[in-house]
């Protein structure tokens, strides 16, 4: 089975569900807080292991009769759920901004974290090891980015922002 099957429900989740409940909320998904010095880098290491763990599918089958298959299977549906609720919430933010309603209660990045669990399942599914690279990359780099996002966040929303980091962890 070709694995281009195992990248739809990002985009379904992504730009579908996120515009049918908030359109405005797809342009607060696009914008990225400004990177300084080294998290440069890791924005374009970000990008470039997106742009792999994305396209890189459309040439690869799932491996169905592997050991693999039946735990691949569970981690991407976990991140498909993930996706799917951190999603809803971030579609609909508090009064201030901030997303702290539903899954942001117990995670301040779920999305980073559905789309781990999301593309580690892919690399199970795949054994891609190839992919599993460009997940590291992307794993790794997120973090940087996250950090910019938190600065961001500081600047724009000053102490009730701060509060937030120090009621709820940065990944789990």
């Amino acid at each position: 089975m070709n694995a281009v099957l195992l990248i739809l429900p990002l985009f379904l989740i992504r730009f579908g569900l996120l515009g049918i409940i908030n359109k405005e909320a797809l342009k607060r998904a696009a914008f990225f807080a400004p990177v300084e010095g080294r998290e440069k880098i890791a924005f374009y290491a970000y990008e470039i292991s997106n742009a792999v763990l994305i396209l890189y599918p459309l040439a690869l089958q799932i491996h169905m009769q592997t050991l693999l298959y039946d735990a691949g299977l569970f981690v991407y549906a976990a991140g498909v759920g993930v996706l799917i609720v951190s999603t809803v919430c971030f579609a609909k933010p508090g009064q201030s901004g901030i997303n702290t309603n539903g899954i942001y209660r117990i995670s301040r990045n779920p999305m980073y974290l559905g789309y781990f669990l999301y593309f580690a399942g892919c690399v199970m599914l795949t054994r891609s090891l190839l992919l599993l690279f460009s997940l590291l990359v992307f794993q790794l780099s997120a973090h940087w980015i996250i950090l910019s996002e938190e600065r961001w966040c500081i600047r724009r929303f000053g102490r009730e922002y701060e509060q937030y980091m120090l009621e709820v962890r940065r990944y789990i």
